[in-house]
């Protein structure tokens, strides 16, 4: 499904159009502190494929269906932890 809504949230997936229906929380701990939580959005053709290339490097933190995300202020000037 492609959204017509630019407003809805899509996966992040290279080329895929497609509804995000997860959130996959990660950290690199080379660049990131331990707290910290960068986002991609995966459709669920995505999920899978996006969690493995993140777990394969050691960043993966989290997997959350969309709706139950609550990213994380990170204070002045730091975005949120809903970053891609």
């Amino acid at each position: 499904m492609v959204p017509d809504d630019p407003a809805v949230p899509i996966c992040s997936a290279k080329g895929c159009r497609a509804s995000a229906v997860w959130v996959l929380a990660w950290n690199n701990p080379k660049l990131h502190t331990p707290e910290r939580r960068k986002a991609w959005l995966a459709c669920e053709e995505h999920r899978e494929h996006l969690s493995q290339f993140l777990g394969v490097r050691g960043f993966l933190k989290d997997v959350v269906r969309f709706e139950e995300w609550e990213p994380v202020d990170e204070g002045p000037g730091g975005g949120s932890a809903a970053d891609r």
